[in-house]
């Protein structure tokens, strides 16, 4: 039985798995390595679906071929709109072995959105999931005269569809097939003629400040990175891993599809986003990663399911969280774990704590780990007491993902680990800012010369705008964003992140923007979590109708007011919030509030709600 304080086969391999300097070089090469083993595997109405290496190689040949068949030149870039599945794995292969370029749109940006990364880009050829993207590929394409073709992946609903722009994912093969036939060994000719130095793929900034920006990755830097993160946290083709964020950040394309590529562990997708509980529960992951909201619902759904069990089970939950709190505790100071704690810590799991794996569906895993945004630290220490090492990493898309880590050879909660060893990381001694260099870091910005010489300096040193701190044993904070600190009316400095995170730990809430630039006391703004609250109100005969009366609910206020205090109590009264205000619209990734991966864009928050802010001042 692997268990917390036995993390050896966490160890991270520095030795080269598969052979290759390009993205094209190293698929072609696993093709051959691993031939007849499973790969892929999504499930499609109810039913799993497998592909092996040897199948993706004929997909990605079809539809490379059906790209050459199209006109497609090398450096030339395609883009895809769509949600994560396996088509889009099988194009992007596609794109890049025929010697283009991919660049990925999140399916939820509008068709004005699209359009402007299709022109910004210069896209030929736009794959489109089905014909919700087809709509705003068809409303963008008259500001887009060098789009040649439109290919869509799900046909449904589309079949009387007569536009000379667009044809089907299954026409396409058939088109590369026939190509195939009268071009052998072309596709190949294409992989082999990339280079290293070459541009692969541009990851679009999330906008959180103004437009998306393209960060343009080289395949050297994807392979040297991706080498990288199994030097860090090893995977291996007995994995199994998830994919469900979106393929177009760069969390999920470096650390799901490019890290399965390289390391042989199976990819599996789920149905939709909104099934993610659920086929979480059903695969099983051997390591799972997600974003920072993905991990507080799960914790959000355990504490409604512990409060709903009977006293014997709450008690015994109880019992069996504090001896895993006990042993997470040792294992982070690097103490030994006596023997009767281990015996202790057997039965908790064995009795309690495993069935709440089960539950969350990361029974099997060796890891977790969380990105893209902070996440509390006790949120980490909660899942570590029920016997996963919970590891937080720190990236961004400049960066092409994880540039600092925790990992088995160290980790503490509340720090974004240390550096990994394919680049160096540091504090700005002037303005305490996060500066990084080495081969990962991009090669600048699509169109945007201006913008590339105020991220990179001369030395070749990444400004990423996020401010720090390091401490003896080399572990990094991030503290705030340059753009966020709060300065009060009084002068004093503060980092609104660290009390959002705070907050963000309690169930009964989803979000927070902290507020008080130039004010004489600071403001939170608050979205409450629906599935608990919700659980309050009836379990307290609260009258409601909707997630909006629920915010104005008399008893929620006192709820959520009882949540702040308790922050509040851990933040010097300069830092503590004095008046609150419940966002009456919950959310989504389709709202303009939120980024992709869940974060709230803070500036727009504040603008759309100026009054509301104001009139806590009042």
């Amino acid at each position: 039985m692997k268990n917390l304080w036995n993390l050896d086969d966490l160890t991270g391999n520095p030795n080269i798995v598969v052979p290759g300097e390009t993205i094209p070089q190293i698929f072609w090469n696993a093709v051959q390595l691993r031939q007849n083993q499973i790969w892929l595997r999504q499930k499609q109405l109810g039913i799993w679906r497998s592909w092996t290496w040897a199948e993706v190689a004929n997909e990605v040949t079809a539809i490379g071929h059906g790209l050459l068949a199209l006109g497609l030149a090398p450096k030339e870039c395609v883009s895809i709109l769509s949600n994560t599945n396996a088509n889009w794995v099988l194009t992007d292969l596609a794109i890049l072995c025929s010697g283009g370029v991919c660049s990925g749109i999140y399916p939820t940006d509008a068709a004005e959105q699209v359009a402007y990364l299709c022109a910004d880009s210069d896209t030929r050829v736009l794959f489109v999931e089905d014909d919700e993207q087809l709509d705003k590929a068809f409303e963008a394409r008259s500001s887009l005269p060098n789009l040649r073709h439109i290919v869509v992946f799900d046909m449904k609903g589309l079949r009387h569809l007569d536009d000379p722009q667009v044809i089907s994912l299954d026409q396409l093969k058939e088109m590369g097939r026939a190509h195939q036939a009268t071009h052998a060994g072309l596709l190949q000719a294409r992989s082999e003629a990339v280079t290293p130095e070459d541009l692969a793929i541009l990851v679009y900034t999330s906008g959180t400040t103004g437009k998306p920006k393209g960060a343009m990755h080289v395949h050297a830097g994807l392979v040297f990175t991706i080498r990288g993160y199994n030097a860090v946290l090893a995977s291996s083709d007995t994995d199994e891993k998830m994919c469900f964020l979106p393929l177009c950040h760069i969390v999920e394309r470096m650390g799901g599809e490019y890290n399965s590529l390289y390391s042989g562990a199976r990819l599996n997708f789920v149905e939709n986003p909104d099934t993610v509980p659920e086929n979480v529960r059903e695969i099983a992951p051997t390591q799972l990663a997600a974003v920072p909201r993905v991990w507080e619902k799960f914790y959000s759904a355990i504490t409604i399911s512990i409060k709903e069990s009977t006293l014997i089970q709450q008690l015994a939950y109880s019992w069996a969280i504090s001896v895993g709190r006990t042993v997470t505790e040792q294992v982070l100071a690097g103490q030994s774990v006596a023997w009767h704690l281990k015996l202790r810590f057997i039965a908790a799991r064995l009795l309690v704590l495993n069935n709440i794996r089960k539950l969350i569906g990361i029974n099997r895993c060796r890891f977790i780990a969380s990105g893209a945004a902070p996440i509390s630290p006790e949120l980490i220490r909660w899942y570590m007491a029920l016997g996963v090492p919970m590891f937080e990493a720190w990236g961004m898309t400049e960066t092409c993902g994880l540039s600092t880590a925790n990992s088995s050879v160290g980790f503490k909660p509340g720090t974004i680990g240390r550096p990994a060893d394919y680049n160096e990381v540091r504090i700005d001694a002037d303005t305490s800012e996060i500066r990084v260099r080495g081969k990962n870091v991009f090669r600048g910005y699509l169109n945007q010369p201006e913008k590339t010489a105020e991220t990179i300096d001369a030395d070749g040193w990444l400004h990423t705008g996020d401010i720090g701190t390091i401490d003896a044993d080399g572990f990094f904070r991030i503290t705030d964003r340059m753009k966020d600190i709060i300065i009060t009316a009084g002068g004093k400095n503060v980092t609104p992140s660290e009390w959002e995170n705070e907050l963000k730990f309690s169930p009964y809430v989803t979000d927070a923007v902290v507020v008080g630039d130039q004010k004489p006391y600071l403001v939170c703004l608050i979205m409450i979590d629906l599935d608990t609250v919700e659980k309050f109100a009836q379990d307290s005969d609260i009258p409601f109708s909707n997630y909006a009366s629920l915010t104005r609910a008399v008893e929620v206020r006192k709820l959520i007011q009882a949540e702040v205090d308790k922050v509040n109590s851990k933040f010097a009264r300069v830092e503590q919030i004095k008046k609150f205000f419940l966002i009456d619209v919950q959310l989504t990734a389709e709202d303009e509030e939120l980024t992709p991966t869940m974060k709230l864009k803070r500036k727009l928050v504040e603008r759309k709600y100026a009054a509301q802010i104001e009139a806590m001042y009042e």
